[in-house]
This record gives C-alpha cells, structure tokens and sequence, in this order.
C-alpha cells in the first residue's frame, strides 16, 4: 500500500490531479489508515493509468466517470470511438502543421489557375494595382477558409466581370476609391450598382458564405477601410437593396 505522494509519482501526476479525480468521483478515494493517511493499492494504480490515458486522449471527465460503470464490451466499444476521433485529431493537426509551415517559409495556398487568368484579366481590363492586389489577397482567404463555396463564388464573379456593363461598374468603384466621400458620383454609382445587382440576382439572394461565416464581414471591412468613399458607398447599396426588399 502506498501514499498519494507515491502514486502520483509512479503514475506521472499530480497528487492534485488526484484529488480532483477523487471530487468527480473517478476514482474511489480510500479510507486513512490508524496514521491518517489514505493508502492506495495496485487496482487504483490501474484505474488512475486508465483515467490518465483517457484524459490525455481529451476524453471530458464526465465520459470517463460513465465509463467507469460501462461493460467490458462497452468500454471496449468506447475506446474504438475516442481511437477514431484521435485519428481524425491528429489528420487535423498533420493538415495544420503543413499550413503552419508553409506559412513559415512565406507560402500560402496556392489559388486555382483560373483565379490567376482572372487576375491577369483585370490589368488587362484597366484595373487599378491596388484592385488586383485586394482581389488576390481576398480570394486567398475565401479559398482557404471556405474551399466548398469558394469555386461558385468566384464562377459567379467571372461571369459578372465578363459583362463589359457590368465590368464598368466595377471599374468605376475601382476609381471611386479617391473620391471624396460625398461627392455626387458616389451616390450615383451606389444607385448604379444597386439597379444592377437587382436585375442580375432578381429575388433571389447574393451568392454568398455560409451564415454563421465571418469570413465576408472582414471582407467588406478590409476594403472599406482602405477608403472613405469606398465605405460610403457600400452603406448606401446595402440601404438601396434593403429598400428593395
């Protein structure tokens, strides 16, 4: 029989990590001997080792303390799962680590040949330096965070930008950029825009993110910060496609 001291040590814990085994009712914490301490024997070595490999594999304490009355099947059951989502874990962490060192080394996900042709279009199309480097920096980001949506989102700007019409408004907000914020052409290519996106999308809503993504509201926020009549104008188009609506 040995102390707490000695059982944390042979195990590798703390004797405080113990005693919170012990307050959440993991571990059956054993009666003091006449000297007044608790003495522990080789089954609480062994459950303390399976409470400990389960908590390192992040399995919460509440599951652990269920599977302390499970059945040997169960348990066994149990353990297949928490291996599965170990698995899973660890594919996540392998894919992060190989961003994390791409990053390191000044890479970044590449984007797909035909964002690079697009990119090339919009010099072509008489876009601004600083427009093309806003538009490769923001479709490396909704590429990278939403890689499902990215393909449609950029399908659909592609075929707005391959409208000469349309291609003027959007190189007209391009040179918006210096405008001061209240001059007339502002509200007059917000007015534009919004007429615009109401023939080509109708009822029906933008192509956009997921809901719950605050990848587009950085998005809007990065290029509106970069310029007053740039912010003015997207208040008054979300306020004309309110109005719409």
């Amino acid at each position: 029989m040995i102390t707490i001291g000695q059982l944390a040590r042979y195990i590798g814990v703390s004797t405080k990590t113990i005693r919170v085994y012990h307050d959440k009712g993991l571990l059956p914490e054993p009666d003091r001997d006449a000297s007044g301490y608790r003495r522990y024997g080789a089954q609480d070595a062994i459950d303390l080792i399976k409470i400990r490999t389960l908590a390192e594999a992040g399995v919460p304490l509440a599951r652990i303390r269920a599977l302390r009355a499970a059945t040997a099947e169960e348990f066994q059951q149990a353990l297949r799962e928490i291996d599965d989502e170990l698995t899973a874990r660890i594919r996540g962490l392998r894919t992060t680590q190989g961003r994390l060192r791409q990053l390191a080394a000044g890479h970044l996900a590449p984007l797909p040949p035909e964002v690079g042709v697009h990119l090339e279009n919009l010099v072509h199309w008489g876009f601004t330096p600083r427009w093309v480097d806003l538009q490769r920096d923001l479709w490396i980001l909704v590429f990278a965070t939403h890689p499902e949506r990215a393909a449609a989102l950029f399908e659909d700007q592609a075929e707005t930008l391959a409208d000469p019409v349309l291609r003027q408004l959007f190189l007209d907000y391009d040179h918006a950029h210096d405008l001061d914020a209240d001059d007339p052409r502002v509200d007059d290519l917000a007015r534009r825009i919004a007429e615009a996106t109401r023939e080509r999308y109708g009822s029906d809503a933008l192509p956009q993110l997921d809901a719950a993504s605050e990848i587009p509201a950085l998005i809007q926020s990065t290029v509106n910060a970069s310029s007053p009549a740039w912010q003015r104008l997207d208040t008054l188009i979300r306020a004309r496609l309110d109005d719409s609506t």
